[in-house]
């Protein structure tokens, strides 16, 4: 596309950034990082998160200005270092983590809802899975209409919402209690926690969940009115997120104890204010996080869509997804995302899907797409690729990208193996999408390698489809 009026600002592309990192994540906060760690663990593991968090920003911000001609972020990175099929299961596995943060979206929006009508019960009963129907071919129809228009909407919903968050923090503030907050640093009187450093391992999936959405700004790379600003918009988008993140999970174990919030309904927000101020500190969060969620949903749906778009412009998906309405959105990919999205919705009625169980697959299903990303910018770095006149730049970017491909290495290990076994589930029928597009240019499907791998993944998908029929794995 050229430039034209319909290009995204900085402004807009730092609010897809905040507004995808933004979603449900951090109003469940206190309860998901009490329910598995303590004071110490979880302050550890904010160390270890900013740092390997960072890293990855810095790693799509080298990678947007170094490789300016690969559109489409994530998936690109990975094709363009390790193959056609290391490509393709890099767009998928992101497109999958998407649709799949969409479903826990829309559970605990109905979830909160519940909070005033208590038809919606916890976000899965038969109203709740009608509502959530309903407002996700509204948002479907909004989206046909264009994505500048969306990117807009996008942008008044991540002011509305910060807003919330931004009194919650003051006046948990003046409210925060030392002694509450030191009395069981390591979490010794809660044993069924296990040691810190199992407790720091827990934490780490939510951690990457409420997260994802730092590579936002570089799927719309293609749209940015200029190049450079898909860098800075990560960047500034990170640091935003990472203070909200910090401060409501820090202030919340300084008004209540780690067991208490533990304990608590998500979101937790909603009670932990409740605890300080009454009643309307618990509104006051439930709207926040409705405005938040419909914010989200509406920058999750654009990313779905643009994954999909990007990866059929360059014959890695099949051709079908690259047709565009006469707004420019690519329709087909837009109907096949949500579509999946329904499905699951329903599923929801007859499995006992909770919000934390579908984001845990949700992340692991984005670790891999993470880690290529990584291990591309190191690669680059390591082959002094695009690095001839920059010396200097080159070492500080090879310690960036290894400090980064080592924390996506230790995600996968701190997702474990359950999720990893459920994430070969999901990848293995990418296959045929894959087969399909390489038909369409008449090009062999694998690689030998590509096979070996493909061969992996099969195997993998293959025990836990046991797992799940003989009951040792659980959804």
């Amino acid at each position: 596309m050229s430039d034209s009026p319909g290009k995204l600002k900085l402004g807009a592309l730092v609010a897809l950034v905040v507004g995808s990192m933004i979603g449900g994540g951090i109003f469940s906060l206190p309860q998901n990082m009490a329910a598995s760690a303590g004071v110490g663990a979880v302050l550890i593991g904010w160390a270890i998160t900013a740092v390997g968090m960072l890293t990855l920003a810095f790693v799509f911000q080298t990678l947007a200005n170094r490789k300016p001609d690969l559109d489409g972020g994530v998936y690109a990175y990975a094709k363009a270092g390790f193959g056609d099929y290391m490509g393709f299961s890099s767009a998928w596995g992101y497109w999958i983590s998407a649709w799949l943060g969409n479903v826990g979206y829309f559970v605990l929006l109905f979830s909160t809802l519940g909070y005033f009508f208590p038809v919606f019960g916890e976000g899965n009963t038969p109203a709740a899975v009608i509502g959530a129907s309903l407002l996700l071919w509204a948002v479907h129809v909004l989206v046909l209409r264009g994505i500048k228009e969306a990117a807009f909407i996008n942008l008044v919903t991540t002011v509305a919402k910060v807003v919330p968050l931004l009194l919650f923090a003051l006046i948990c503030l003046f409210a925060f209690r030392l002694d509450v907050f030191s009395a069981d640093i390591w979490a010794l009187g809660t044993p069924e926690l296990g040691s810190v450093m199992n407790q720091v391992r827990n934490m780490m999936l939510v951690t990457v969940w409420v997260f994802i959405g730092i590579e936002g700004a570089s799927i719309f790379s293609s749209r940015a009115e200029k190049r450079a600003d898909v860098g800075k918009a990560t960047v500034i988008g990170f640091i935003t997120v990472l203070l909200f993140l910090v401060l409501v999970n820090v202030l919340s174990l300084g008004v209540m104890t780690q067991p208490e919030l533990a304990k608590l309904q998500n979101p937790s927000m909603a009670a932990v204010l409740e605890h300080v101020v009454g009643h309307w500190g618990a509104v006051l969060i439930s709207v926040g996080l409705i405005i938040s969620l419909l914010g989200a949903l509406l920058s999750w749906v654009l990313l779905c869509a643009e994954i999909l778009f990007a990866a059929a412009k360059d014959h890695t998906m099949p051709e079908f997804l690259r047709r565009e309405n006469a707004n420019q959105v690519p329709a087909n990919a837009l109907w096949l995302t949500n579509a999946m999205v329904q499905i699951f919705l329903v599923i929801t009625l007859f499995s006992n899907s909770t919000y934390l169980s579908l984001i845990y697959l949700a992340t692991s299903m984005i670790l891999v797409p993470y880690l290529w990303s990584a291990a591309y910018a190191f690669l680059l770095a390591w082959r002094s690729e695009t690095y001839e006149q920059a010396l200097a730049e080159r070492k500080k970017d090879l310690l960036i990208g290894g400090i980064a491909l080592l924390y996506a290495i230790w995600l996968l290990y701190a997702g474990g193996v359950k999720y990893l076994l459920l994430s070969a589930l999901l990848y293995a029928p990418g296959a045929i999408l894959f087969a399909k597009a390489k038909r369409e240019v008449g090009k062999p499907i694998f690689t030998r390698l590509e096979k070996l791998i493909f061969a992996a993944v099969v195997v993998g998908a293959l025990v836990a489809a046991y797992g799940l029929y003989d009951g040792f794995l659980t959804l």
